[in-house]
């Protein structure tokens, strides 16, 4: 079977070469999880099993939001673990680290990118400028990108740009942790137009609450854990 032309070439090159497992949704959530919570919030890492409970069904910077069980947690938790992805921490309660950054040495950028790939999916460079922003921020697209290409060119790679879907300003960028990506066949986003700067006003103003928001859980989940 013939090579497709492009701008389909990388999609289908990279098909070809993928990190040789594929997480399970739920791996990728507690993976995703403990990426962002490392950058996010340091003083409360690595995490305990009800912590990361709390993080994997978090309502905020979660797309789909789930209710997974701490059963479900841990199965994929064990999971990690047998894959050499994270590994217990042993003290008073156990608690949970990840191992991603170091064996696939990650920066902290590409950390931040891999983890908001993880947690909600493909998103536009734009969209991971203002999602990254609890865990890192871009000071603009320039940065982003060098990070996002770091991320294609890994071996192996561990995302992946998805060709521009009708209708599309802009393509999309996926993890690759969980086996080849389809490429995209329908528009994503808003189909009415916004003012110009519109868009990013309120991208940043809903980001900016949803990280208060995901802050004052964190600080009353580790307020509880004191007694």
């Amino acid at each position: 079977m013939p090579a497709p032309a492009a701008p389909w070439r990388a999609w289908w090159d990279a098909r070809r070469t993928v990190p040789d497992f594929e997480l399970a949704p739920f791996e990728c959530r507690v993976l995703g999880c403990l990426l962002e919570k490392q950058l996010s919030t340091p003083d409360i890492y690595p995490l305990s099993l009800n912590a990361l409970v709390n993080a994997c069904n978090q309502s905020s910077n979660r797309e789909p939001v789930l209710a997974m069980t701490e059963a479900e947690v841990q199965a994929a938790v064990d999971a990690l673990i047998a894959r050499g992805l994270a590994e217990p921490w042993p003290g008073r309660v156990l608690k949970v680290a990840h191992t991603a950054k170091p064996t696939w040495n990650l920066s902290v950028q590409e950390a931040a990118l891999l983890a908001e790939l993880l947690l909600r999916g493909p998103q536009t460079p734009g969209e991971l400028r203002t999602n990254t922003r609890r865990m890192y921020v871009f000071p603009d697209l320039a940065e982003l990108e060098s990070c996002l290409t770091a991320l294609m060119e890994a071996e192996p790679p561990l995302a992946l740009r998805l060709p521009r879907a009708p209708g599309a300003r802009e393509a999309r960028t996926a993890h690759l942790l969980s086996g080849p990506v389809a490429p995209e066949t329908a528009p994503q986003g808003p189909t009415v137009p916004l003012a110009p700067g519109r868009m990013d006003q309120l991208e940043a103003e809903v980001s900016t609450l949803r990280e208060e928001l995901a802050e004052l859980r964190e600080a009353f989940e580790a307020f509880k854990a004191q007694f």
